[in-house]
């Protein structure tokens, strides 16, 4: 994948910026996004109480070809002032190419998204495609690469399920990036029926994960190296419970367990503390040169 160089773009400053003032209906929307309708209505507002306080950027590389500026962001602004009933609207112009034109418009989208959201994860996917560097969406966004990596996992690897999930609100974005980690589209559809029978929260995720991988481990053994993996799919929600159940029994064993020999240790410390308290058996200790022995500190010291 071909990356886009940092020092390919430019600043450009203030005094260099081409403002103008340009009939809408010469400017055409390319890259459409969809918006919520109180946002959009708020534009409204804005615009039509206190006027337009940023100008929308628009380009003028194919002007000549098609007499038409392709909005690179501010469809928001721009759809206002058609419900306004303006013709006419501030522009920031730029002559760029397509692919820049487009990274810029993706940049912007990811500025005004919330980074828990399904759009912010797509948008993130767009510009990777088109070369943009992990570093350089690490700078745009302000989040670690391992963050933008599981993103575009999802992206890529996400059951379709998983991801019409996270838009619907049925899922919550972190348990789909997280359940997205599994290549296995049947992983990731027992992770989602656990999370729709309440077995499954973001919580306990990473653990109950373990137990399917524990689970698959053992059926690549059953089923030799060819690797049919035939437990799998056999591998319900049923049996998961079970698995579970299993598992908090042997962690509250082990729990139970560790207690025991804690409290036997105990009671021997105590045990060897109040001998060596006697006189008559630290006489003994003494003659026989036992009495003294390593120093011991914290919980256990005697």
């Amino acid at each position: 994948m071909e990356e886009i160089p940092m020092d390919e773009v430019r600043i450009v400053g203030i005094k260099e910026r081409d403002y103008q003032i340009l009939p809408i209906e010469m400017i055409v929307v390319v890259q459409s996004r969809w918006r919520g309708k109180r946002q959009f209505q708020e534009n409204v507002r804005s615009i039509d109480q206190l006027g337009l306080y940023q100008p929308i950027q628009v380009n003028k590389r194919n002007l000549a070809q098609t007499g038409k500026y392709e909005l690179i962001c501010g469809q928001g602004r721009l759809e206002a002032h058609k419900q306004l009933g303006k013709t006419e609207i501030k522009c920031d112009v730029w002559d760029v190419d397509d692919r820049r034109a487009i990274l810029m418009t993706l940049g912007e989208n990811i500025a005004r998204t919330p980074p828990g959201s399904i759009v912010f994860a797509r948008d993130i996917k767009k510009m990777r495609d088109l070369g943009e560097s992990f570093e350089t969406l690490s700078q745009i966004t302000g989040k670690c690469v391992e963050y933008l990596q599981k993103y575009i996992c999802l992206m890529e690897q996400g059951e379709e399920r998983l991801i019409k999930g996270v838009e619907d609100g049925v899922f919550p974005i972190k348990f789909a990036v997280e359940a997205a980690q599994s290549k296995d589209r049947s992983v990731q559809h027992l992770l989602m029926d656990a999370f729709d029978n309440g077995i499954i929260t973001c919580s306990n995720l990473g653990r109950i994960r373990r137990i399917i991988d524990d689970r698959l481990k053992i059926g690549k053994e059953i089923n030799g190296p060819s690797g049919k993996r035939n437990a799998l799919p056999q591998y319900t929600i049923d049996k998961l419970k079970v698995d579970i159940r299993q598992m908090t029994k042997q962690k509250e064993a082990f729990v139970f367990e560790a207690g025991q020999k804690e409290n036997r240790l105990m009671r021997m410390l105590l045990a060897i503390k109040q001998l060596r308290e006697d006189s008559e058996f630290a006489k003994l200790l003494q003659s026989e040169g036992l009495f003294e022995h390593p120093p011991l500190s914290g919980t256990y010291a005697v």
